[in-house]
């Protein structure tokens, strides 16, 4: 017992630390996507927070009840057959390392494609060893989600008085659409204690590049996301509703008016945290620019044009807590 101790102290070693935080984020945006201000709502908490929680979303609780349960059974086998689904490339199963950039967590997760062209195009697209139940409830489970994600970018559209409602849906809509989704188990940690008053990362702080990113968890703690003053404050968890975070993309596509949101998430000394993931991207040759409809006259781009291409391949090069935009910034252009 003590040898097994000491072999988890010493992966611990390897893995983050932060000082405590005791904030609680009280005013969290809740949007009732049921209600006539919703659109409203959504714009006011992109552009203050870049996150909002989405209530009345049209998912039932037994159907995301069965989708985390199958996902606790897959992660709850042998090592030796999780590992049949992995190493990810970058799709698959993947144990504490995050990224190729020597980035690590308390964490193990799977990564599916959700690219219906890469997929039938690329054996390494798909997750081999898991479960038809399992993949079937993903499939269900990105479907709908990828409806009440363009739901969500259509009312922003409307709410900006972009010219064509579909403006940013269409992105996530094409058949192309570089999109993705991941499921995340953060295994309790004990051996906490040894870390002496510190908490233990269990996915570090990063924005996401996409456009828009929705997660889903269970009543486990260990979300915290990132203020403009710099504090960090932990959002109550909530396994019935969902959380949308404003991603690099849109930050881009807004002129700066949205804010990606930098977010990390703490391991737990005694409690499983399972969360669910659906990345929202453009396809690969999208150009990703700032809205002329948005732009105001005289009104100057923050940032120089790239495809989606461009900036995946420039952001999976950095680690978690790099400015992956600063290199897109006009200001750091000759």
């Amino acid at each position: 017992m003590v040898a097994v101790s000491q072999i988890i102290l010493d992966n611990l070693t390897r893995i983050r630390t932060c000082k405590p935080t005791s904030s609680i984020f009280t005013e969290i945006p809740v949007v009732d996507l049921s209600e006539p201000d919703a659109k409203a709502m959504i714009v006011d908490a992109c552009q203050e927070f870049g996150f909002f929680k989405v209530i009345n979303h049209g998912f039932s609780m037994e159907f995301l009840t069965k989708l985390e349960d199958e996902a606790v059974k897959f992660f709850k086998l042998p090592q030796s057959e999780k590992e049949k689904s992995g190493p990810p490339n970058p799709f698959g199963y993947g144990n504490k390392q995050i990224g190729p950039n020597g980035d690590v967590g308390w964490v193990e997760y799977l990564l599916f494609c959700t690219n219906p062209e890469l997929i039938s195009q690329s054996p390494k697209a798909i997750c081999p060893g898991i479960s038809e139940n399992l993949r079937c409830l993903v499939n269900d489970y990105v479907s709908a989600m990828k409806s009440m994600v363009c739901k969500v970018l259509e009312m922003i559209a409307e709410e900006l008085q972009i010219e064509a409602s579909d403006t940013l849906s269409k992105t996530i809509k094409d058949e192309k659409s570089d999109s993705c989704f991941r499921i995340n188990h953060y295994p309790p940690c004990p051996q906490l204690g040894a870390l002496s008053g510190r908490n233990l990362i269990g996915f570090g702080e990063h924005t996401d590049p996409q456009m828009i990113s929705v997660g889903r968890s269970n009543n486990t703690s260990g979300l915290q996301i990132c203020l403009r003053d710099g504090s960090w404050v932990s959002v109550p968890p909530d396994n019935s509703s969902f959380f949308f975070n404003v991603g690099d993309s849109l930050q881009v596509m807004t002129n700066g008016r949205f804010k990606s949101v930098k977010h990390r998430v703490l391991a737990h000394d005694s409690s499983s945290r399972v969360s669910m993931i659906y990345f929202g991207g453009p396809p690969l040759n999208q150009k990703i620019t700032p809205l002329s409809s948005l732009m105001e006259e005289g009104e100057e781009s923050l940032y120089k044009e790239f495809t989606w291409s461009e900036y995946k391949k420039s952001a999976y090069k950095t680690r978690l807590g790099d400015n992956r935009l600063k290199l897109f910034e006009k200001s750091t252009v000759n």
